[in-house]
């Protein structure tokens, strides 16, 4: 089982990332603001467009530390690795079954039955714990429609029926994502889901956490020997990690929506925490991102009990142990994909 060791998130702009023997060193303006021993990292993410010497991008390949390059604002650009490792056994039939129709509608149809289930605990886990703040039968109404979404989902014949499916799914979800919101108000309205760009305080939380979820469900498939760019739901284009946007389906809801509501709820982020941009798109700032990161890395140390395996785990390694579990099912070790699904 592979490790949880930490993240190293360097936030801070116009710094510079070096190597001093067995130490990552960060440096701004030529002057040391700290060094950190490497044996402690498994994954090292910038934000913004800072400088990394050869050095220590030759010893991150060397120790299998990944290296992540995002925008000041948490869209991803480039990740450096090594040379691909691998059963190129497993990486042949995962490509033969994203070219089969019925084979790839399987995995994928079990990947957003996970998510619709976990998106109805989301809203029954809110109604169980705020039945007082809520209006109870709007809540009801929605956690039927998507019990009734699982049952179309497994009896679906094509992928763009469950596209379909999923799609109307998540606008039921989302249509009372602000009712969720019982703290800040003022500061923190949903209306709708606002990707590219996000447009509000909310969605601009949204888009950063899928976008670190995303980034470890990458790495975790290439640690398994699957390629992330070769979907089975998302299709195929260059450049887009469409395995990976497949594999973090399952935890939006239950992970990232949740820590979401968490940040706005607790009052741990607020308005200061962001800026609108000329193109009207809202972004974490510098310290929102610091805050943010500080609690994500937190939360991935939490302890769950993986309703499959029926073992303790971190939640930072779910990721790394959906990725095993599909690829011993693409090996024919397992009769089915076991999606993680939250009871």
């Amino acid at each position: 089982m592979k490790k949880l060791l930490n993240t190293l998130y360097v936030t801070i702009p116009e710094s510079y990332l070096s190597l001093d023997g067995e130490n990552i060193v960060l440096l701004k303006d030529k002057q040391e603001l700290g060094r950190i021993p490497l044996h402690n990292i498994e994954r090292i993410m910038t934000f913004g467009y800072m400088g990394v010497s050869p050095a220590l991008m030759g010893k991150c390949v060397e120790h299998g530390i990944e290296l992540v390059f995002m925008t000041p604002y948490g869209k991803f650009l480039a990740r450096v690795e090594g040379s691909v490792s691998g059963n190129v056994l497993l990486r042949k039939e995962q490509f033969r079954i994203a070219e089969d129709r019925e084979r790839s509608l399987e995995i994928a149809k079990n990947m957003i039955i996970g998510k619709i289930y976990n998106s109805r605990q989301v809203i029954l886990r809110v109604l169980r714990d705020h039945e007082l703040r809520i209006n109870q039968e709007l809540f009801r109404k929605k956690a039927d429609f998507l019990k009734e979404s699982l049952q179309k989902c497994k009896n679906v014949q094509d992928i763009d029926s469950l596209r379909g499916i999923e799609g109307d799914s998540a606008s039921i979800y989302f249509s009372i994502f602000n009712d969720m919101i019982l703290q800040q108000k003022k500061d923190f309205s949903f209306s709708a889901r606002s990707k590219r760009p996000p447009l509000d305080n909310v969605n601009a939380l949204l888009s950063f956490s899928y976008s670190l979820c995303t980034s470890i469900c990458a790495s975790a498939l290439e640690s398994v020997g699957l390629d992330p760019y070769v979907g089975f739901m998302h299709t195929d284009r260059p450049g887009r990690r469409s395995l990976a946007l497949d594999l973090v389906e399952e935890f939006r809801a239950w992970f990232c929506d949740r820590f979401v509501l968490m940040l706005i709820n607790k009052k741990i982020v607020n308005a200061e925490d962001f800026e609108k941009k000329e193109d009207g798109a809202v972004v974490l700032n510098e310290k929102g991102r610091k805050t943010v990161l500080e609690v994500w890395q937190k939360r991935k140390n939490e302890v769950i009990k993986h309703p499959f395996l029926d073992e303790k785990i971190e939640w930072g390694m779910l990721p790394y142990v959906q990725a095993l579990l599909l690829a011993r099912y693409i090996r024919g070790d397992l009769d089915t994909y076991p999606v993680f699904m939250w009871k």
